[in-house]
């Protein structure tokens, strides 16, 4: 019996239908790339400048300790709930898959199974909230001050679980059946309504980091319940897939699969940063609060970046679906060359305008003094994390989830014995080597299995 956690690589192959059986070839253009990258950039933006947003309101209050806490705050958030990230990566490949092949069936089946386990994961983790704590401040320690602050953003922000994680699952169906223009409006939707909310509840209403949370709980709700809408108008004058369809036992072996290998992905990613996060958190409040500030440099950087990852994800997967594999490589060709591009006026960009930036988010001058002082470190991250990013677009869109788990465990593991080697001599210095060290080992893990990838899924 082949075992539940074996290579997706090789199972999408038998999965997929022939090229003559509804899949469709097409040709992969510059054009087509950049009509999906361009406004997809720019609405992935919104989710790092509400970070901005977040932290420069909560800077305003002049509080290191606060800063510090919703950094720890929104690491711990993430790491629970992308760790999820299954329900919309794995969507966007299946989906995307399904649309190359034709099979407008499986696209939707996609849809409901991934909005059933978002239902049923999120409201576990909305019930476990209080162990969850307990865990993640174990493992930050973080100072008093910084320590009540997480509590209080974390027990609010947690029960926003299943509206996002249904919102995952949305946004990786509507790009996977190449409606990318919808998941750019509900993107958009979600990070302003949460950024409008943020500035009036922190600073117009005297909420504190309560309001922040609260902020992020309304707006997932309401991007969930419009997610909703506008699925069910698309679906609306469909057949829509028999039940016996939506829980196939193949089809759901296959997504858990997916589940298993993306879930230890994307625990290792948010492990990083939350590795970092405390490592960081040993030296001080002030170092603390100034490493969230340029960590916001990365975010950004791979927010803008994500949209040309998300073409090659739907670009991908449905040359693999259509079975393709001219399209397939020259999409990897295009993107990674219009990432690179971008990565290069990406950094650029940010010697230009960091110190402004620094300027804006906090009013506490050790803060100010400590970030400009690390800054060189979070100018160039682009330029040394780009590869991993584009990698990722491609191999969730292939849905080669066991090989990204393998190369982030092994990028992870060179993570953590740089620093433990480099820390007694460089102190905060030598762990942003360190972090460096594991997003260069990411692309390149990836890059060089690539080509056996490529061969194993098309030939």
């Amino acid at each position: 019996m082949e075992p539940a956690n074996a290579s997706l690589s090789q199972s999408a192959s038998d999965l997929l239908p022939e090229q003559g059986s509804g899949g469709k070839s097409f040709k992969v253009t510059h054009k087509l790339v950049l009509s999906i990258a361009v406004p997809m950039s720019f609405g992935y933006l919104t989710t790092p400048i509400l970070g901005l947003v977040d932290t420069a309101v909560i800077g305003q209050l002049g509080v290191p300790a606060l800063i510090g806490g919703l950094a720890i705050g929104t690491v711990l958030v993430d790491i629970f709930l992308f760790s999820f990230n299954f329900l919309r990566s794995g969507t966007v490949g299946l989906t995307a898959q399904a649309y190359g092949a034709g099979d407008e069936n499986e696209v939707q089946a996609a849809l409901f199974r991934a909005l059933g386990l978002a239902a049923l994961i999120g409201v576990v983790l909305v019930i476990i909230t209080p162990l969850l704590l307990f865990i993640g401040l174990w493992f930050m320690a973080p100072g008093e001050a910084a320590s009540q602050a997480t509590q209080s953003y974390f027990q609010v922000r947690m029960l926003s679980a299943p509206f996002a994680l249904a919102n995952y699952a949305f946004f990786g169906w509507f790009v996977g059946r190449n409606t990318t223009n919808i998941a750019l409006l509900l993107q958009i939707l979600l990070n302003t309504i949460n950024i409008v909310l943020s500035v009036v509840f922190v600073l117009g209403l005297g909420w504190g980091i309560i309001g922040v949370a609260v902020a992020t709980v309304i707006a997932e709700l309401i991007a969930c319940l419009i997610g909703f809408a506008i699925a069910w108008k698309l679906l609306r004058n469909k057949s829509l897939p028999a039940w016996a369809q939506i829980s196939d036992a193949t089809a759901l072996k296959r997504l858990m699969s997916m589940n298993g290998d993306i879930m230890i992905r994307s625990f290792a990613l948010l492990f990083a940063f939350g590795y970092f996060t405390a490592q960081g958190a040993k030296y001080g409040d002030v170092i603390l609060a100034a490493n969230a500030i340029l960590l916001h440099f990365f975010f950004v950087g791979g927010y803008f970046l994500d949209g040309l990852a998300v073409a090659a994800e739907q670009i991908s997967g449905r040359a693999i679906g259509a079975r393709d594999r001219s399209a397939f490589v020259r999409s990897a060709k295009l993107t990674m060359l219009w990432s690179f591009a971008l990565a290069l006026l990406l950094a650029l960009f940010y010697l230009a305008i960091g110190n402004f930036v620094i300027e804006y988010i906090t009013t506490s001058d050790p803060v100010r003094e400590t970030a400009r002082q690390y800054f060189w470190w979070a100018a160039f991250i682009a330029l040394v994390s780009v590869l991993a990013f584009i990698m990722d677009g491609i191999y969730i869109g292939s849905t080669w989830s066991r090989e990204m788990s393998i190369t982030m465990v092994a990028s992870l593991a060179g993570f953590v014995i740089s620093w433990q080697l480099v820390a007694p001599f460089l102190d905060n210095n030598g762990l942003w080597l360190a972090f460096y060290i594991f997003l260069i080992l990411r692309g390149l893990t990836m890059f060089v299995l690539l080509p056996r990838n490529i061969r194993r899924s098309f030939d």
